[in-house]
């Protein structure tokens, strides 16, 4: 999805498999299952893989970590002038979110990071979806019909948006309804930072949304206007109530000098 994002066509992959001790069933099943669903997922895509390499063992006083299947891509730009990037372009621009916010957040970033947990059901990923959103953003892409392009992944949502505002002048405003069926304070968060697949965040310039949505609808992916480029802040609400609102340089500050803090950080 990343490298369909930048405006490449994906034509091939490697794999690092990370994981503990496989003697144990559990860890075996594991990865097991791993390769199974990079198999699934390559056959759907087209991408074959190239070669790769395995690491097991990875334990620490009989502690595991966590299954660590990394996926590299490589793909195919036939015209570099067709190259886009996460960055908001222009003033006024419409964003627009390609693929469903179901506020999936089993195993998310908002989980581990705010509670400390690692938990909950994986986002359901549909491959026939996903591959209708690759090949759509690329035809948008080759089209000129959209200025930027940015998966939306770890941290959900509103982090995809903060990202799309780092490294230009802009903010965003933008209004999303709400996803789920738990209580409303629970509804913001999951709506927010829930991690559900195959979905990208693009911007266009007003007079080319119509002809972006037609493209959609011809694809069959579904396509949500939340919002306009501009401003100075990261302005979101859910359901019409203000969620987010902080300075874009602010946020980026942030966002650029985490891994600082966190490394001059006393213990």
């Amino acid at each position: 999805r990343n490298v369909a994002c930048a405006g490449g066509d994906p034509i091939g992959g490697t794999n690092n498999l990370n994981f503990g001790n496989p003697e144990r069933p559990e860890i075996m099943w594991q990865l097991a299952e791993a390769v199974r669903g990079i198999g699934d997922a390559c056959c759907a895509l087209d991408i074959p893989i190239t070669g790769g390499n395995v690491s097991l063992y990875n334990e620490t006083e009989g502690e595991s970590i966590y299954p660590t299947p990394v996926i590299g891509v490589v793909g195919l730009l036939e015209d570099a002038s067709q190259t886009v990037t996460r960055r908001f372009k222009s003033d006024g621009a419409a964003v627009v979110v390609l693929g469903d916010n179901r506020g999936e957040l089993g195993g998310s970033e908002y989980l581990a990071v705010l509670h400390d947990t690692v938990a909950g059901p994986a986002p359901e990923l549909d491959l026939s979806r996903e591959k209708a959103l690759q090949r759509l953003v690329l035809d948008a892409i080759r089209s000129g019909v959209i200025e930027s392009a940015h998966d939306c992944a770890e941290g959900g949502l509103a982090v995809a948006l903060a990202e799309c505002c780092f490294d230009t002048s802009l903010g965003i405003s933008a209004d999303v309804p709400s996803v789920g069926e738990a209580p409303i304070e629970f509804r913001i968060n999951a709506t927010l930072f829930g991690e559900s697949a195959s979905r990208i965040v693009v911007s266009t310039p007003t007079d080319s949304l119509e002809a972006l949505l037609t493209l959609a609808r011809s694809a069959r992916v579904p396509a949500h206007v939340i919002g306009r480029t501009g401003g100075e802040h990261i302005a979101i609400a859910v359901d019409g109530k203000t969620a987010i609102d902080v300075a874009a340089q602010a946020a980026e500050n942030s966002w650029a000098t985490a891994i600082e803090r966190r490394m001059t950080t006393t213990v």
